[in-house]
């Protein structure tokens, strides 16, 4: 039997290690962006709940 080629398109290993750093980058930023609505949070205190009626 003949080998088939795979389905789809094949990533070389530059583009698969620039799609893992692009990953990774994007994971870093989310995560910078949950501590700091963390910390924003805590420095404010229960003042969060407190709304203008």
């Amino acid at each position: 039997m003949a080998e088939q080629e795979p389905d789809g398109i094949v990533l070389t290993e530059a583009q698969k290690r620039s799609r893992r750093q692009r990953s990774i980058a994007i994971a870093l930023a989310l995560g910078v962006l949950v501590v700091l609505f963390f910390a924003v949070t805590l420095v404010k205190g229960p003042a969060v709940l407190n709304r203008p009626l």
